[in-house]
């Protein structure tokens, strides 16, 4: 019994050795997916952080771009209108001569 009771023995203590052994390699695990987890999360900041920059940017090019467009929409109707009151005014003289010839004797 004494050999029995010294490989009960033996086998208890490498049993416990390699409980110990995966208790640390659960502890390494966890801190290992913690250590992700944090990692991940800064990623996302990050990303979002450089989403949040590059709407930012966008919507300022495009505000730039809108007012570029209602400005030459602007002066290209300040032009037309300047085309048609030159226009106006140029048969307004004849219009009002060929009234007053048709008006006077």
């Amino acid at each position: 019994m004494d050999a029995a009771s010294r490989i009960l023995s033996e086998l208890a203590t490498r049993e416990r050795a390699l409980d110990a052994q995966l208790e640390a390699a659960r502890a390494e695990a966890q801190r290992e997916v913690e250590a992700a987890e944090a990692q991940a999360a800064r990623i996302l900041q990050d990303a979002q952080a450089q989403a949040a920059q590059m709407r930012r940017e966008f919507e300022e090019v495009l505000a730039g771009q809108t007012e570029a467009i209602r400005a030459e929409a602007r002066a290209h109707a300040q032009q037309e209108v300047g085309a048609v009151q030159s226009r106006s005014e140029g048969k307004l003289g004849p219009a009002v001569e060929h009234i007053l010839r048709a008006v006077l004797p």
